[in-house]
């Protein structure tokens, strides 16, 4: 029964997510008093729950097939990074929305990717591998981009960042490696119940976020969810069109499609709340791109699994 329960939840994580942002904005006061540091927490709850399905030979493909790799990570920082900046200006969103914005892009690949290229009959391998290896590029690359896009409007600690995904992303994933190496027995009960626990983390974390700045979303968050929705949408497309300009399987050009698309838009948040302080609306980009992402990732994987 349990079992069958986490499989309903993580299903339908994208419903769950919306109701959990729909609760926060009727209900803010209920979560208004939940501490920030919160959120870090509950994003390295997801980012163990990453390590324990992971396998070292997840990683073989980066030497296997290194050239389909390469080009899913290049695309991955390049693509949405650049695409958030560009919306953030062509937009003109104040400085804290188009910091979220831009921290959005600057993130890797999301953790429910691998499960939507599942879903689209896409290259679940490839998927896989672009995941571990620009989750691993993030520490570096994450606050650089931050800093060369956003650094000129405000304050980017570069090496605070980096230290930050490294505690926040990276010790937790190695740790899910380290306990599904010494107790696999225990990871493979365990493992059943993993997407049902991420996919309640990065609800909460959608609620804390958006229940903090609910008035301000209400006012005039109609902007910011139309920027969050072509970024989403134009990253899909974008890597989509990268796999077929080089010739890639459709397979391939799906994960790539996919993966360039879907954000750690939870790390976003957490970066945010953590590193810019003085503009709370930072969080929201990231929250509301969870909320999205969830729902056109399911959304494509249909369309994709329909054209077989």
């Amino acid at each position: 029964m349990m079992k069958k329960l986490c499989h309903y939840i993580s299903e339908y994580m994208g419903v769950l997510v919306l109701a959990a942002a729909v609760f926060a904005l009727m209900f803010p006061d209920l979560l208004q008093h939940v501490r920030p540091k919160v959120i870090n927490y509950l994003l390295g709850i997801v980012m163990f729950g990453m390590g324990l399905t992971l396998n070292l030979q997840d990683f073989k493909i980066v030497f296997s097939r290194p050239k389909d790799v390469i080009i899913g990570c290049l695309a991955q920082f390049t693509v949405m990074p650049l695409l958030a900046w560009g919306l953030a200006r062509l937009f003109q969103l104040d400085e804290a929305l188009a910091l979220g914005v831009v921290l959005v892009g600057c993130c890797p690949g999301g953790t429910a990717s691998n499960v939507i290229t599942y879903l689209a009959k896409g290259d679940l391998a490839l998927s896989v591998g672009m995941t571990g290896v620009s989750t691993l590029l993030a520490p570096f690359l994450t606050p650089l981009l931050t800093w060369t896009l956003a650094g000129k409007s405000v304050n980017v600690d570069v090496t605070s960042m980096f230290l930050s995904i490294l505690w926040v992303v990276i010790l937790p994933i190695v740790i899910g490696l380290l306990v599904k190496w010494m107790w696999p027995k225990f990871t493979e009960k365990a493992t059943d119940f993993l997407p049902a626990l991420s996919s309640i983390a990065i609800s909460l974390i959608v609620a804390i976020v958006i229940a903090a700045n609910a008035d301000k979303l209400l006012a005039g968050g109609f902007i910011i969810v139309l920027v969050v929705v072509l970024h989403n949408v134009c990253g899909l497309s974008f890597g989509y069109l990268i796999g077929q300009l080089l010739g890639l399987s459709e397979t391939k050009k799906r994960a790539i499609s996919i993966e360039v698309g879907m954000q750690n838009s939870g790390l976003a948040s957490s970066l945010a709340t953590i590193h810019f302080a003085a503009y709370p609306l930072a969080t929201i980009p990231g929250a509301i791109f969870s909320v999205w992402h969830n729902l056109s990732g399911a959304a494509i994987a249909y369309l994709y699994h329909r054209k077989g």
